[in-house]
């Protein structure tokens, strides 16, 4: 008769104790042999309590500049009168003795590590079981795999780091390595470039952990904008990997979630834009066979950029969190695009009490996204009607106080203008003037206007707090919604 299975209860947790000696051996025998494992494993990442508690007490010497020997820890365990408990004196030596070479003593680091890992993957399976069993019966199955997305993802970025708090020095240090990237790259970015270059000289890319939210009224192009600001950081990394080999897999990747157009519109726009030919004949298919040419060759370039689109309507904040979580962990993420953060809906289960308090409870949540992900998320933003009042109609910060705390939660404001818009609006009407030649003279002016305003477009940085604010003149095709670098040079811009 065959053997039953052994219950899984039955089943002993994984642990390498031999790796955990050899490591510790490596160790007492050569102190350098720490550099190897330090910077990812912890005394509880031993499955031997005893193992833990000799890591720690090697690793508190060797930072503090002292010798870790089985001489120095004998002394020390004597001291505090925990000799016995760590094995005594014969233990050590027996540890050392475990050493198989201290070459070694990474992998055998990586070893007890990946056995914590799966003993903390135990760990998470179990709970999720027990939860669908119903030990958690306030949480229905959404929040159930909510949870278990969020330790799983904690899980996959711990990586033996943990939070608190981060020396001046380290904090410095990284500082210096961001002002020394920033000045080997060509143009001085630090961060990601957004594909503009004076946007990019402003504001040194865009940086980890920041929420810049991009405002504007209706039809000043804020979804052209930011699609530009998407493709062209996605093809920075695309470059980037392509440098190192044909084969190299991008790191990471740009999320964008249009909540107001379907991927398929989002990709027809990215068409127009690179092929140059208007999205409305690329949907009435008024093309000739040399543009549809051009359209399938530009459609081959960009596939391979590394870009997501989740088009899902009003989705939720604690949906699109989970969502830029298991991105991160299964194929990297690099930037976060929102379009637009009035059309999301705050996490499952919340009820604010009015617009103005659920718009907050969104951009808090954006702003925390960024911090925890370590990415740069822009999210894009309508403004309130009192533009439309004022004679100038550029934005002002004021003009988003009507949804909640933008402006206090967000690293940058950026506002896009385009004079043009308003201008084609204000026409003069023959029938408003008395005579022949004050309409003639009104329409003059208003032809040198728009040739002024022709192809322009203002990009408002309102606040920015790492930087200066000011105004970012740029290109705008109307046509192929398409925004490029304003070529001071070669234009007719007189400002």
């Amino acid at each position: 008769m065959d053997q039953p299975l052994l219950g899984v209860s039955q089943r002993l947790p994984p642990s390498n104790v031999v790796a955990e000696q050899a490591l510790l051996g490596a160790l007492l025998a050569n102190n350098k042999a720490y550099e190897r494992v330090s910077e990812f494993l912890v005394p509880e990442h031993f499955a031997d309590p005893i193992h833990g508690r000799i890591f720690q007490a090697i690793s508190r010497r060797i930072e503090a500049g002292q010798l870790a020997d089985a001489v120095t820890l004998k002394a020390e365990f004597e001291h505090g009168g925990v000799l016995d408990e760590v094995g005594g004196v014969a233990y050590l030596g027996q540890l050392l003795g475990a050493m198989v070479g201290i070459i070694n003593a990474g992998e055998y680091g990586r070893a007890v590590y990946d056995a914590w890992l799966r003993r903390q993957l135990i760990d998470v399976g179990e709970t999720v079981v027990n939860n669908a069993f119903g030990a958690e019966p306030e949480l229905d199955g959404t929040k159930q795999i909510e949870a278990a997305e969020q330790a799983l993802f904690d899980l996959a970025s711990a990586d033996g780091a943990t939070g608190g708090f981060v020396s001046f020095e380290r904090a410095l240090t990284e500082a210096i390595e961001g002002a020394e990237r920033a000045f080997h790259r060509s143009g001085h970015v630090s961060g990601l470039t957004t594909g503009l270059r004076d946007l990019d000289s402003r504001t040194g890319g865009l940086h980890p952990s920041d929420l810049l939210v991009l405002a504007g009224r209706p039809g000043m192009g804020k979804t052209a904008l930011a699609t530009k600001i998407a493709f062209g950081a996605a093809r920075a990394i695309l470059e980037e990997a392509r440098a190192k080999g044909a084969d190299v897999a991008p790191r990471a990747q740009v999320a964008v979630f249009s909540l107001e157009m379907s991927a398929e519109q989002l990709a027809t726009r990215l068409l127009s834009e690179e092929a140059r030919i208007s999205g409305d004949r690329i949907r009435r298919g008024d093309i000739g066979q040399k543009e549809f040419d051009n359209f399938v060759r530009v459609s081959r370039e960009i596939a391979a950029l590394p870009i997501q689109i989740d088009d899902t309507p009003a989705v939720t904040l604690s949906a699109m969190r989970t969502r830029c979580r298991r991105l991160k962990r299964t194929k990297g993420l690099a930037l976060v695009v929102v379009d637009y953060l009035q059309l999301m809906r705050p996490s499952a289960g919340t009820r604010p009490e009015n617009r103005v308090l659920e718009i907050s409870q969104i951009t808090q949540g954006l702003k925390a996204i960024a911090k925890e992900l370590g990415v740069p998320v822009l999210a894009l933003s309508q403004l309130s009607r009192a533009v439309e009042s004022r004679e100038d109609k550029r934005p002002q910060l004021s003009d988003l106080r009507e949804s909640g705390t933008i402006e206090q939660d967000a690293d940058a404001v950026m506002f896009i203008y385009r004079d043009e818009y308003y201008l084609a609006q204000k026409m003069p009407k023959e029938m408003a003037f008395d005579n022949g030649d004050k309409f003639q003279a009104a329409i003059d002016k208003w032809q040198q206007d728009m040739e002024r305003a022709h192809n322009k477009a203002e990009l408002i940085l309102a606040k920015q707090r790492h930087g200066p604010t000011g105004r970012i003149d740029l290109f705008f095709e109307a046509e192929f919604t398409r925004f490029a670098d304003l070529d001071q040079v070669h234009s007719d811009y007189d400002g």
